[in-house]
């Protein structure tokens, strides 16, 4: 019965990827192994520890370098990044919508808007542009510019149609040449549509250049909300400063009765943000023109600048300018 239950435990230690001595919790799978066994084992605990040990002064070695030395990207002032925990709730409509209304609210300044979602990128479709990229004497790809706002995106480099089916190392790759060769001549804003999640590509991008502001976008739906407090708790932690939530499609108004229902929750967004401690930066109605303009790659603030859904981001643009940092000159 022992050595029935030892064979077993051995089998079960190789299977989770080692031999017995690097699997300790392993030890109560049998009761049946007396002092003799675990006596035996004691020796590869042992090693097993020491092993620890090394990794933990390697990782340790590892941290003292300290993070990767934030690079500025050349020409821009200041960047803002577009973010949210889950898919879905709007991001990328917010995000080109805050660059239109960042250059409507002030023609003095000049906007870039940067889609980061190298697998679904959004921006070439939103903002009506088609084409791939010119290169410049210095090997730098030429920003596509339409309504005023240089755009940058993968999808300038694949067709629309195709899929993205790269590994992490492949998308990084790609992520830095978005970001260092792009020839974006002088901005005072750049405006980044990040992808939903926090995972390598959001750590990347906020280790490596510095970052003005960082905000949130999530729908008032409790499931939305989970994800939107990682997405903060994310920036935080590289030490990106996070201006605050927007509240996106929060209320739906009947366009023949005009009675207003609140299809995905009431405030969500703005408990959510007083449990950060944070503030609720705009509240965008959910508006099936945001959807058709969006679509139609003329977006609501330049095609219906009169509107109340473009009202509501230019209101958004500024509080968002009002937060950032003073621009250096």
């Amino acid at each position: 019965m022992v050595a029935q239950a030892r064979a077993w435990a051995l089998r079960t230690a190789r299977f989770f990827g080692g031999g017995v001595g690097t699997r300790p919790a392993l030890l109560w799978l049998s009761p049946a192994w007396g002092g003799a066994a675990n006596s035996r084992l004691s020796g590869r605990f042992r090693s097993s520890n020491v092993n620890d040990v090394l990794l933990k002064e390697k990782r340790d070695k590892i941290m003292s370098k300290g993070l990767p030395k934030q690079k500025p990207i050349e020409g821009v002032k200041q960047v803002l990044v577009v973010a949210s925990g889950k898919g879905g709730v709007g991001k990328s409509t917010t995000a080109v919508n805050i660059a239109l209304a960042l250059a409507a609210n002030d023609s003095t300044k000049a906007i870039g808007l940067l889609d980061a979602d190298v697998y679904g990128p959004s921006i070439p479709k939103m903002m009506n542009l088609k084409g791939s990229p010119e290169v410049s004497s210095k090997n730098l790809m030429r920003p596509l510019v339409n309504y005023g706002i240089a755009c940058m995106s993968m999808g300038f480099l694949v067709e629309e149609t195709a899929p993205i089916v790269w590994r992490g190392l492949m998308v990084m790759s790609a992520l830095e040449k978005l970001l260092r060769q792009v020839d974006w001549q002088q901005l005072d804003y750049l405006v980044i549509d990040m992808p939903p999640g926090t995972g390598d590509v959001q750590l990347s991008v906020s280790q490596n250049i510095p970052i003005a502001g960082a905000v949130i976008v999530s729908t008032p739906q409790d499931i939305a909300l989970l994800d939107a407090r990682k997405g903060a708790e994310m920036f935080r932690k590289v030490n990106v400063p996070v201006l605050g939530l927007i509240q996106n499609m929060s209320v739906f108004q009947c366009p023949h009765c005009k009675h207003e229902t609140h299809i995905f929750g009431t405030d969500g967004v703005k408990s959510l943000a007083e449990d950060l401690g944070l503030d609720v930066l705009g509240d965008i109605p959910l508006h099936v023109n945001i959807r058709e303009t969006s679509d139609s790659g003329k977006p609501v603030v330049v095609s219906q600048p009169e509107s109340n859904m473009a009202r509501a981001y230019l209101k958004l643009a500024a509080e968002i300018v009002r937060r950032l940092p003073v621009s250096p000159t």
